[in-house]
């Protein structure tokens, strides 16, 4: 984990608050050291290379919900409810992240919650997450690329909001409009489930885009909102990479060729992204991105589909989306387990992990995916290109 950045200054979510009168107060859990760290065994000079790494180029993380759970995970339905999530200023400012897609999900803070997708809970959620970073100045929000370049040059971590699903708009195209206004950069299709504009991964039959979905893809195209796959059915995947005038992203996924699940995306999908200029992002939330030969799930597990999705499509079209939260993050799928629907059919059977050791939180993701990259002998040019330089390619044709 790298040091505190020197532009941090100690800010916590709601400190402009009063604290039991302004809000309901939660323990949380805590933001480093929650769990032993992960030893890549790194010498002196890898640990250099790493932090020089970090310090040079740009490190964007193309999926992260950086919120900070209840220590008591048996609170999280309360403490979702309240819509006040905690944002992770301290671990963040230790992450050596450029930027970071901080992925909205509603009012109520997880998607899974009784009030999933609604469009009044969508905005509340964005604007109470704006209210707080406007209350400190090392976390900004970015909607341009200037501004995740100044970012970089004043020490400061750009926050890019976006969205898992366009489910809340329902039929209304001009909410796309309205999102883009209060500064969303990036959309997903579908959250597994079927919605207005196409098919999700958990669907038994994938319709595709509808008509009403490729409407939606010329909007989003026409604005400069960045457009994600990764919990779209495999042919509403292929529609939206062929309707779109330009590349899209898989945010947060794996090659189902390594872990045979519907979370994981097919070869032809993310082919068919790589050949219009899109790029994946390698997932890491808990049971997800597993492998054959790393079934427990870890940074080795992901970095199988990393290194098969790099053999697959090259190293210009991958990149990293960790999908990672402060705090428990299995108890959250526990405690949700009813209304997730991420893999539809059979599912391999694997040793269950209480975190992913070196990709337990938005603050230790990347240090510990360079340690990697340094300890395997990628070169400075290819690790520059996977930590940010391919997300950055395809923003600039986006935005």
């Amino acid at each position: 984990m790298q040091e505190p950045a020197p532009r941090y200054a100690g800010y916590r979510s709601f400190d402009y608050l009063t604290p039991h009168v302004d809000y309901k107060v939660f323990e949380l859990a805590p933001e480093i050291g929650r769990v032993p760290e992960h030893d890549l065994g790194l010498s002196d000079e890898q640990r250099a290379r790493v932090a020089r790494l970090l310090r040079e180029h740009l490190a964007i993380s193309l999926h992260e919900h950086p919120k900070i759970l209840p220590a008591d995970v048996s609170q999280l339905r309360d403490y979702n409810r309240t819509g006040r999530n905690a944002f992770g200023f301290e671990g963040l400012a230790r992450s050596g992240m450029t930027a970071v897609f901080d992925n909205f999900m509603n009012g109520t803070g997880c998607v899974t919650s009784e009030h999933a997708w609604k469009w009044d809970d969508v905005i509340y959620d964005i604007g109470l997450r704006f209210a707080d970073i406007a209350k400190q100045d090392h976390v900004v929000v970015a909607t341009t690329l200037d501004q995740i370049f100044e970012a970089k040059r004043n020490g400061q971590i750009a926050l890019v909001a976006g969205l898992e699903a366009a489910t809340m708009i329902e039929n209304e195209l001009d909410r796309i409009d309205i999102l883009y206004g209060f500064g969303v950069r990036q959309m997903g299709i579908a959250y597994s489930q079927a919605n207005m504009l196409g098919s999700g991964l958990s669907e038994d039959r994938d319709g595709g885009l509808t008509h009403f979905g490729r409407r939606a893809v010329d909007r989003m195209n026409k604005l400069g909102i960045a457009i994600d796959i990764s919990h779209s059915g495999d042919q509403t995947s292929l529609d939206v990479i062929e309707a779109s005038r330009v590349p899209v992203f898989i945010t947060h996924a794996g090659a189902r060729a390594v872990w045979d699940t519907s979370r994981m995306k097919p070869d032809e999908v993310i082919r068919a992204c790589a050949e219009r200029g899109g790029v994946i992002g390698i997932e890491a939330a808990p049971h997800t991105t597993l492998s054959a030969d790393h079934p427990h799930h870890s940074l080795e597990s992901v970095m199988d589909h990393f290194t098969y999705c790099v053999e697959l499509v090259g190293i210009d079209h991958v990149t990293f989306g960790p999908d990672t939260m402060f705090g428990d993050h299995v108890g959250v799928h526990n405690t949700y387990a009813g209304n997730y629907a991420h893999d539809a059919g059979n599912r391999p059977e694997h040793p269950r992990v209480e975190y992913v050791s070196g990709l337990e939180n938005p603050g230790e993701a990347f240090g510990n995916i360079v340690g990697w990259l340094v300890k395997h002998d990628y070169s400075d040019d290819e690790i520059a290109k996977v930590i940010g330089g391919n997300a950055l390619r395809v923003l600039t044709q986006v935005w």
